[in-house]
């Protein structure tokens, strides 16, 4: 699988996204600036973690503004993969490739622990590798969060099964005190309409080694080289 991760001012979960897609593929993956309006040939897109900007005006709203983007947008309506973590899931529903907006958690506090989370949806290339109903630990690190739809937005996001993953208790119960930034639904992570685009606000770069606590995420990586 070749993959390439957009590097913004500010992104600090490269080199994490970077470790994890070399251990799925076996290949290193290209780094590639914001400014770069062209992008080499790729099976996968990664919008990655951290602070594009320092979050001014919106979290992701200038970079899903950089000249790079276009080019993304593109190849995603063209069918590459596109994975969207945290901050890249911010950008992605700022371009408009993903619906709903990422908004202060409902504690307004920042939240950096591990959180579980529920595949809800297995028939997608992000998550192939794992079981329907699994229950998976990884990391959230966030202060914008809490994910927001309309009504219809939402029924017709769970109606397609493009909910792929959900917070949930560490028994795969989906309630109020699992979720860690108010996310209506408990939703974590969506797809887009032809399933090609992954958003999601937990960090599975960051449970893909045992070093690192667990190997949860290592599954999301694997599928996605699979479907390469």
């Amino acid at each position: 699988m070749k993959s390439a991760i957009i590097l913004f001012p500010g992104t600090n979960r490269e080199r994490d996204m970077a470790a994890a897609l070399k251990r799925a593929s076996g290949n290193d993956p290209l780094i590639v600036w914001h400014g770069e309006t062209s992008l080499p040939d790729v099976d996968l897109i990664v919008l990655p973690g951290g602070f594009s900007y320092g979050d001014y005006l919106r979290c992701g709203a200038i970079a899903a503004n950089s000249p790079v983007m276009p080019e993304v947008i593109r190849r995603a309506k063209a069918g590459t993969f596109v994975l969207g973590v945290c901050n890249g899931f911010q950008m992605l529903t700022e371009t408009g490739l993903l619906p709903g907006a990422l908004m202060r958690n409902a504690s307004l506090s920042f939240v950096c622990r591990d959180v579980h989370l529920k595949v809800e949806n297995t028939q997608t290339p992000f998550t192939s590798a794992y079981s329907a109903g699994q229950v998976i630990r990884v990391p959230v690190a966030h202060g914008d969060g809490n994910y927001f739809a309309d009504a219809e937005t939402l029924d017709r996001l769970e109606g397609e099964g493009r909910v792929v993953v959900r917070y949930c208790d560490d028994k795969g119960a989906v309630t109020e005190a699992a979720n860690p930034n108010g996310s209506q639904r408990g939703i974590a992570g969506i797809l887009n309409e032809a399933g090609n685009v992954l958003g999601m606000m937990p960090h599975p770069e960051d449970m893909t080694d045992i070093r690192q606590g667990g190997l949860d995420g290592l599954p999301l990586f694997t599928s996605i080289a699979s479907a390469a």
